[in-house]
């Protein structure tokens, strides 16, 4: 097998050639989750499965806002301590566990890694949580925020 020198223009480049960058994440702080199911199937198939991921979050952070869609969720989410990635690896582990155990099924619920903006000011933290909440009204699944019975 022949051997290029690092960075010769005949070496192949592959995303796999350098690891994502860490998440920052912050004690106290405040942020934009969203999270895609695996090929954008859906994520629920029913209200029990709405309640389950709401139930969930409660149990491990508090939220500003939220909204379930079909195949995927937003949350407004504030955590504690800098730990957002084991907090969300544990959400969507445990939701993704009892989905597939619901239904007899293996295999992946969520597709890619979650998305997570920090909101560090008060300002963007209103316009998030109104894009949150106007999110079905955007897909035009509601006329209005309140008429989507699983949004804040």
């Amino acid at each position: 097998m022949q051997q290029f020198a690092p960075g010769s223009p005949t070496r192949r480049r592959y995303a796999g050639d350098m690891p994502r960058p860490m998440r920052l994440e912050y004690a106290d702080a405040v942020y934009h989750v969203t999270s895609r199911g695996v090929q954008r199937a859906p994520i629920f198939a029913d209200d029990r499965d709405r309640e389950l991921l709401l139930t969930l979050v409660a149990y491990r952070a508090k939220a500003f806002a939220y909204c379930l869609m079909g195949n995927h969720y937003h949350l407004v989410l504030h955590t504690r301590l800098p730990n957002l990635s084991a907090l969300m690896q544990r959400l969507n582990a445990s939701y993704s566990q009892q989905f597939n155990r619901r239904r007899s099924r293996q295999g992946q619920v969520f597709g890619g890694r979650f998305k997570a903006l920090h909101v560090d000011r008060d300002e963007y933290l209103l316009a998030v949580c109104r894009y949150v909440d106007l999110n079905p009204v955007r897909a035009g699944l509601a006329r209005t925020p309140s008429e989507w019975n699983w949004s804040s």
